[in-house]
């Protein structure tokens, strides 16, 4: 929250657009990612397949429904990158002018209730994909930091995943490193 403040104003003069949370997590989710690939392996029949790509299908509320159309190959952007290719997908949304290539082939999605007050919840996986990460809503809370118990804006993360594919270590792991690099961003740049 304090980096996004910090870079807030000047991100918004040269880009034109909003910095958001929504790209700190959706970068966040691309490394780790590649930091646990079989997150973003698929099953296909008697076969384990292992994209060398991220494709993150963002869930979009419109007027008429739940639609997730797809970010292409999140490894490669930077924030700017992804708010902008994020609102261009979000405006085709609410025009109803997505076609079925935005909405296909996503690797991994994520979705955010807590835009709608969602405190927690699973949410379910969108087949082939063998995972799903659901963010809530950021609430202040109480917390123990070294000995004192002070507030602090606090948001659950769920991970739904194809037990299949994915054990318990990797999906706790993944969710660690998405904390770590939403948390600090410098963990992205420095590869850590």
């Amino acid at each position: 929250m304090e980096f996004r403040k910090m870079h807030l104003d000047n991100f918004q003069k040269k880009f034109a657009i909003k910095f958001g949370f929504m790209s700190a997590f959706v970068k966040a989710s691309a490394y780790a990612l590649q930091d646990q690939p079989v997150v973003n392996a698929v099953i296909d029949g008697t076969d384990i397949v292992y994209r060398d790509y991220v494709d993150i299908s963002v869930a979009v509320a419109t007027p008429k429904g739940l639609v997730v159309p797809v970010l292409r190959n999140v490894e490669s952007m930077n924030y700017a990158e992804i708010e902008l290719g994020m609102a261009e997908l979000a405006e085709k949304a609410r025009k109803g002018t997505l076609a079925v290539e935005d909405m296909d082939g996503g690797t991994f999605t994520i979705s955010n209730g807590g835009v709608f007050g969602s405190l927690m919840g699973t949410p379910i996986i969108n087949p082939p994909q063998s995972a799903i990460l659901g963010m809530h809503a950021i609430v202040d809370r109480p917390v123990a930091i070294k000995g004192q118990v002070v507030i602090r804006p606090m948001m659950y993360v769920a991970l739904t995943y194809d037990h299949r594919l994915i054990d318990g270590r990797e999906a706790v792991m993944f969710l660690r490193k998405i904390k770590a690099a939403v948390e600090d961003p410098r963990i992205i740049l420095l590869g850590l």
